[in-house]
């Protein structure tokens, strides 16, 4: 049996796995491409290049959109039978950090019909499978252009699908690569993380009386943060249950025997489709204003926002739901459309009014994970359903 690069034979292939497509995913997931803005992160650079190779020896339509430098987007165009129709897969380059993980990252192990290491779920699986994808698309014309986006940093600040969506903003639907159990998905939550500090007075704490505990001050905002929080549970949404928010950073003092003059958190809150992150951040401008108007003592400012992402609501009657429905009835999948409450790049498409899907191998329960791994046989059913996602639309 041929081991692609850096692959461990630790079992045998699925009898009704691709071997070209679990290949390919292998190549993938021993190049390194944590995104920079991470520990140890390299970049998207060797496997951008990586796929802009395949897709040229395969004499496909591709190119480079660079996006900052030694960053760029791979995009892939297949002509269709008409050129007023067009869809787009996209599927990011990136993954997280492999700090903390219990497995080699970039040794992919191929034991039991999973295929493990870093970026194996998220996303390397759907790259994978939508590029095969292209490749048998190819081969037949279907009636609408098909795009490819392989994007650069979704994983941290979304500028390679915005790069790409700034320039590309006519399509009749989008399937973004996600690991959904081969699921589709019409609606995400969005997001708001923010930042909230306390300002004090310094002093020796033998007296702290003679200084303003910035961490005290903290206090009464955490607890109507919390209240807050509680009654976010009695909104809900049918797929997409109720918002959340977390605080999940809190830094204060300089040390042990001073009287800390600084105090920040740092709070992650997920949206709900009616909801925008700017108007969830007023609601948190508020909020602090209302407990500095109850605690005259209290110095405290709400930062802009660090990051935002709009929810996602496609239409469940949309005709690109209704063609994935029968594609996955026709595999014999599960077709009544879910939510998720994670973000991606689809929300981007979703702005434009571009009806979007989230679909692809694997579950969000092993992505980001110490021990991440997809199933081969998802991945390889995953390249039919997007081939034939295409050629029904």
């Amino acid at each position: 049996m041929h081991l692609a690069r850096g692959l461990t034979q630790s079992g045998t292939r699925p009898m009704n796995a691709s071997p070209s497509v679990i290949d390919t995913l292998t190549h993938l997931i021993s190049i390194p491409s944590v995104n920079p803005n991470y520990s140890g992160g390299s970049g998207e650079g060797e496997i951008g290049q990586w796929v802009f190779d395949f897709f040229e020896r395969k004499n496909l339509q591709v190119v480079k959109q660079p996006i900052e430098t030694g960053r760029f987007n791979v995009i892939v165009r297949i002509p269709g039978r008409t050129s007023n129709r067009r869809i787009v897969f996209e599927a990011h380059l990136d993954t997280v950090s492999a700090e903390g993980m219990t497995i080699a990252p970039f040794c992919p192990k191929l034991e039991g019909g999973r295929i493990y290491g870093r970026g194996a779920c998220d996303t390397k699986a759907g790259l994978s499978a939508m590029m095969h994808a292209m490749v048998e698309l190819s081969n037949q014309r279907c009636d609408c252009e098909v795009w490819l986006a392989a994007t650069v940093d979704e994983e941290y600040s979304y500028r390679g699908v915005a790069g790409f969506c700034e320039q590309h903003k006519k399509f009749d639907a989008a399937v973004i690569a996600e690991p959904t159990e081969l699921r589709a998905i019409i609606a995400s939550k969005g997001l708001l993380r923010c930042k909230i500090i306390t300002k004090g007075t310094s002093a020796h704490s033998a007296k702290p009386h003679l200084g303003d505990n910035a961490i005290l001050q903290m206090l009464p905002i955490i607890e109507r943060l919390q209240l807050d929080a509680h009654q976010l549970q009695n909104t809900h949404h049918p797929l997409l249950g109720h918002a959340t928010c977390n605080i999940g950073v809190i830094k204060g003092g300089i040390q042990i025997n001073f009287v800390p003059d600084h105090c920040e958190i740092e709070i992650d809150r997920r949206l709900l489709p009616h909801e925008t992150p700017f108007e969830i951040w007023e609601h948190y401008r508020n909020l602090v204003d209302e407990v500095m108007e109850h605690h005259s003592g209290i110095q405290a400012e709400l930062l802009p926002p660090l990051l935002t992402d709009s929810p996602l609501s496609t239409d469940p009657d949309d005709h690109a739901v209704s063609t994935i429905s029968q594609v996955l009835a026709s595999h014999h999948l599960p077709t009544e459309p879910g939510g998720v409450p994670f973000c991606s790049d689809a929300s981007k498409f979703g702005n434009l009014g571009i009806p979007s899907l989230i679909f692809g191998p694997g579950s969000i329960d092993q992505a980001h994970a110490a021990i991440e791994y997809v199933e081969c046989e998802q991945v390889q059913k995953a390249v039919e359903i997007y081939r034939d996602f295409a050629i029904n639309f």
